[in-house]
């Protein structure tokens, strides 16, 4: 039994039942972290894989052989130990400070050069202890040589160095991101790109590229932060005998229609004077400032006009004795009157315009006049479930809109216009009194408002069913569609 007293049993005894233990123990540990979709499973499978064993088998040739541990076997393979320990490190380090970042932190804000140094650093100290305490290499002068190496090489490039310096803490501290609209003193536009140089911004008319250096020493603006608080500024000029309040309202509620409003702002518009007026259109993003501002600069035309305000104090002379006459003439078979009664509305009606894309009716509005179109295009469409717009129908000269003015009824669709449009209309009472002349003229209404409905429901139906034929086309595996 002398071998029960023998230095190499004991080790033999913790390497025999210690090795299967911790290795189940691991191997439990890294599919749980796997299945909760860790960072940690990696650093962890390593340690499974070949530094538990590795270790086991040094302790093995050291502790229960006489080779000794200056011999070339067992450095190799301590080593090979260091090497794995060391990318162990790397991993876990990488899983815990970086990979498991909360969005918006300054570890994920880190910029990569600053995380490719510190690997440096880990696997530089790493080797070398390596080399100290396997192969008893004295490092120290190494070291020593590399600093002051180090050193002179900065001072020798100091200029280039500080320039990636301060890119490196402009991309650390990142008051602006790829997509960015940013303002500087020599340029506005577009940041298209980002390195530890220079920053780049396309302008429109170019690509301006901007020293980090010079960036970081001087004052710009960030047009796309915070959301939503980029604005522009229109001015327009009024007759001075236009109400104030009136052209307040009418300029907001042209900027609220426009396409390019951002969904949380607001319109707002200000009287400078008698005559001038500024209006403020929060917009989705720098891009969308040209296109603001031209559409709403073609729309404040058309709805002036049709407000009866004077836009730049000029009269609207659009709606003549003459066209008022011949769109009534064209929308005769339509209303089955005769001259006479078209005599007698003609006093009741206005010719309009509006401009391309702008909003004739809007869904759950009670119409006030019944519009004919005279010449253009119009666009019926309903609100689905997720706010998208589907198109129903398009009007085209002779059809009409508003014909739940009659039943004072909310309309169920909205209107837009194709193009410039020019619509004819007519006041609700003097419709009420050709009614009452014409049953036949109101069963063609009543049948009209009845269809329009129905397309309506129709079109929300359809568009309900093929987006929820798409949702569950993308729920399919790729493997199984």
């Amino acid at each position: 039994m002398s071998f029960l007293t023998a230095p190499w049993f004991y080790w033999s005894i913790i390497v025999a039942a210690g090795l299967p233990t911790v290795l189940v123990l691991l191997t439990e540990l890294q599919h749980a972290l796997s299945r909760r979709g860790s960072f940690l499973a990696r650093p962890v499978g390593l340690l499974r894989t070949f530094i538990v064993p590795l270790g086991a088998l040094l302790l093995l040739l050291v502790q229960t052989t006489d080779i000794s541990v200056d011999a070339t076997p067992v450095r190799i393979l301590s080593t090979v130990f260091g090497v794995l320990i060391l990318f162990m490190v790397l991993s876990g380090v990488s899983a815990t400070v970086f990979d498991g970042a909360p969005r918006g932190s300054w570890r994920r804000r880190m910029p990569a050069i600053f995380i490719d140094v510190a690997r440096f650093a880990i696997i530089a100290v790493g080797v070398a202890m390596i080399f100290a305490y396997v192969w008893g290499a004295n490092v120290g002068g190494l070291f020593t040589a590399l600093g002051i190496s180090s050193i002179v090489l900065g001072l020798t490039l100091q200029n280039s160095v500080g320039q990636i310096i301060s890119g490196l803490l402009l991309l650390f501290e990142q008051p602006f991101q790829i997509g960015d609209w940013v303002q500087t003193s020599s340029a506005s536009g577009r940041v298209v790109e980002v390195n530890w140089r220079a920053t780049h911004i396309n302008t429109g008319s170019g690509l301006e590229i901007i020293p980090n250096s010079v960036l970081a020493g001087q004052a710009f603006a960030n047009l796309s932060r915070p959301a939503g608080g980029h604005t522009i500024t229109v001015q327009t000029k009024f007759a001075g005998t236009d109400a104030p309040d009136e052209v307040c309202a009418l300029l907001t509620g042209v900027a609220a229609n426009l396409p390019h409003l951002h969904p949380d702002g607001q319109p707002a518009a200000n009287a400078n004077s008698s005559t001038d007026y500024t209006v403020t259109i929060p917009v989705r993003s720098p891009a969308d400032d040209v296109a603001a501002r031209s559409t709403f600069q073609r729309w404040i035309w058309y709805a002036a006009r049709r407000a009866g305000l004077r836009l730049d104090g000029l009269e609207d002379d659009f709606s003549t004795p003459k066209r008022r006459v011949d769109a009534l003439r064209k929308i005769a078979p339509i209303l089955r009157a005769g001259s006479s009664e078209l005599e007698t509305l003609l006093p009741h009606v206005v010719i309009t315009r509006y401009g391309d894309g702008e909003v004739m009716q809007r869904s759950g509005e009670v119409p006030a006049v019944m519009s004919f179109v005279v010449k253009g295009r119009v666009r019926l469409v309903v609100t689905g479930t997720d706010g998208a717009l589907i198109p129903v129908n398009t009007l085209h000269e002779g059809d009409f809109i508003g014909q739940t003015a009659l039943t004072r009824e909310p309309v169920t669709g909205s209107a837009y216009s194709l193009g410039e449009v020019t619509m004819m209309q007519i006041d609700r009472n003097a419709l009420e009194q050709l009614l009452f002349r014409k049953p036949d003229l109101l069963q063609d209404l009543s049948l009209a408002i009845d269809e329009r409905r129905e397309r309506a429901r129709a079109a929300a139906a359809e568009a309900e069913e093929a987006t929820a034929a798409a949702d569950s086309d993308a729920e399919i595996p790729s493997d199984l569609s």
